[in-house]
């Protein structure tokens, strides 16, 4: 199978080859299996060093399950994952432990992901605690200073979660993802339960960090739009598969899959006029369950052109320009 990549000038920070996360379906007392679920379903791509890959889809299309086996909180079915050439996927606990710190996750919701009865001081040095051996005053102010970091009052350590707003617990979780000097981040939709007026806050201050310590993001978003001005790269995600993957730019302008036009012709435009003119893609039924994936192309039972040999076969990705590929069998 093709690969779906971006023409490498450097190595890359990390490959997903092949990558496959099944979850088993059980029923009655025995626990019996009866099915399997295909969160993520062969996914490739990978992301170059100081990167911000954004990942779009609607939600139930696996973005979330690809980014905790990225970081192996699930082990994959199948797959490899090159983490700067080591496969996470066949490492021990014990030497993932060692790469843990190099890895990093910020979540979608701060309230959930912040523990009510520990005062942001210890949420923020708890994986140093776990990682490292500092004396009290040299994690203290390591604390003090990843706090300032993300835009927080240094003094603010003794408060709880409670007392914050939405984002600033973001900005805690921030802070706390920062604290071992991480080289890749995973955003999981980092701004979707915060209010509009502070999106644009968090984002900044994420582009702003990356710059600053030389990050690498993977960038989960449903929201095309932020992603279009975060993210130079973006791929695709349709019930566990990577559609399409491209230069920002070039995949917004040129957008090849149905799936992403469909997606690009949900987003609202500035201009009042064009809005009022332009044909929308509107697709029919619902995401099918990844218990019960469609044979053939995964988007053909909402495939507003879909033709007798999209159930047939899975269409093979297909480089439609420099480092711009989709899967579709439409694509000559």
């Amino acid at each position: 199978m093709s690969m779906m990549n971006i023409s490498l000038s450097a190595d890359p920070l990390l490959t997903i080859k092949n990558v496959k996360q099944y979850f088993p379906v059980t029923a009655g007392f025995l626990r019996r299996q009866i099915g399997t679920v295909k969160a993520v379903n062969g996914v490739d791509f990978n992301i170059l060093p100081q990167e911000n890959l954004g990942l779009v889809g609607e939600s139930g299309c696996g973005k979330t399950t690809l980014a905790r086996t990225i970081l192996r909180l699930y082990k994959p079915t199948e797959g490899e994952i090159l983490f700067k050439n080591v496969d996470l996927a066949t490492l021990n606990s014990s030497a993932l432990r060692a790469l843990r710190p190099k890895m990093q996750m910020i979540f979608q919701d701060p309230q959930d992901s912040l523990n009510p009865r520990m005062t942001v001081g210890s949420i923020i040095a708890e994986p140093i605690d776990e990682h490292r051996n500092l004396g009290r005053e040299e994690r203290s102010d390591r604390v003090e200073e990843l706090l300032e970091a993300v835009g927080l009052d240094p003094r603010y350590t003794n408060r709880y979660p409670h007392e914050f707003s939405g984002g600033q617990r973001q900005r805690i979780g921030i802070a706390r993802a920062l604290s071992l000097n991480p080289e890749f981040i995973i955003c999981d939709e980092p701004i979707a339960a915060l209010d509009v007026s502070i999106q644009a806050q968090v984002v900044n201050l994420l582009e702003d960090l990356q710059e600053k310590l030389g990050l690498t993001y993977l960038f989960i978003s449903h929201d095309l739009r932020m992603i279009r001005h975060i993210s130079k790269r973006v791929a695709v995600m349709y019930l566990g598969k990577i559609v399409e993957i491209g230069p920002a730019r070039e995949l917004y302008t040129r957008a090849q899959h149905p799936y992403t036009k469909a997606l690009l012709s949900a987003v609202p435009l500035h201009d009042p006029g064009h809005e009022a003119k332009r044909e929308r893609a509107v697709l029919s039924g619902d995401v099918p369950s990844p218990a019960n994936p469609p044979t053939g192309c995964p988007f053909r039972m909402r495939c507003p052109v879909v033709e007798t040999r999209c159930a047939i076969s899975m269409p093979e990705p297909r480089e439609v320009s420099p480092n711009h590929w989709a899967s579709c069998h439409l694509i000559e």
